[in-house]
Formats: C-alpha cells, sequence, structure tokens
C-alpha cells in the first residue's frame, strides 16, 4: 500500500521552530520529487518547497525562503521540512505530496487549484498541523 506519512506538526510560539517529517512507504521515492504544500483556513493549499530525490535539486517558495530548510533521508524514505522563525501566517496543514510524472520545479510548485486533482500528484499524505501563536 502506497503511503506518504507527515508527521512533527503541533502548537509553537512565533520565533520557534519545528521539523516536519514525510515518510514515504509502498513505492520507492527515487523516482519521485517529492513536494511540501500547505493549506490555511478558506484558502488555496500552496506549494512551500519541494526536492527532487534522484539529483537533490530543490526549489522554495519566497514566502519561506530563508527559514525553511526541506531535505531527505533517502535511506530512510523520509523528506523533512525545517521550519524555523515561524510566524502567525505559516499557521496550516502541512502535506507531502509524489509525483513521478513532472520535476521539482517553481512552475509545479505554483499550481493552484480548488480540487487536488488540479495539482496532478501521484500521491498525498492526510497532513500535519501547525499553529503557530503571536
Amino acid at each position: 500500500e502506497v503511503q506518504l506519512v507527515e508527521s512533527g506538526g503541533g502548537l509553537v510560539q512565533a520565533g520557534g521552530s519545528l521539523r516536519l517529517s514525510c515518510a514515504a512507504s509502498g513505492f520507492s521515492p527515487d523516482y519521485y520529487w517529492i513536494g511540501w504544500w500547505r493549506q490555511a483556513p478558506g484558502k488555496e493549499r500552496e506549494g512551500v518547497s519541494c526536492i527532487q530525490i534522484s539529483d537533490g535539486s530543490l526549489y522554495t517558495a519566497d514566502s519561506v525562503k530563508g527559514r525553511f530548510t526541506i531535505s531527505s533521508d533517502n535511506a530512510k524514505n523520509t523528506v523533512y521540512l525545517q521550519m524555523r522563525n515561524l510566524k502567525p501566517e505559516d499557521t496550516a496543514i502541512y502535506y507531502c505530496s509524489a509525483d513521478a510524472w513532472d520535476r521539482c520545479t517553481a512552475q509545479a510548485m505554483g499550481v493552484k487549484g480548488e480540487n487536488i486533482a488540479d495539482y496532478g500528484m501521484d500521491y498525498w499524505g492526510k497532513g500535519t498541523l501547525v499553529n503557530v501563536s503571536s
């Protein structure tokens, strides 16, 4: 069974840090790119950061650049999102995705839509909540 499982979310004060994990099972992520997305209440899901597992190429959205860092541990089939200097506007459910048909690019992460299918990902996790208090 293919699964992406996010963990590491929680309640944190502004300025704090969290590290999210996305554990992949049931498929080999070597041929995929993994994306981190977030969705705040009443807003569309937006791309945060992604990594191409095969060559390590990265993309990070301007809104979090310098504060969020994506990395992967291929031996553990896990991708991490280290989040520092968190702000209340970072509050959202954070999702990871896996896709084999495209590449980790700004264009791929810039997709927005009303439905999950609009994003064109092969797999999605169920999300982990990050709540940043002011």
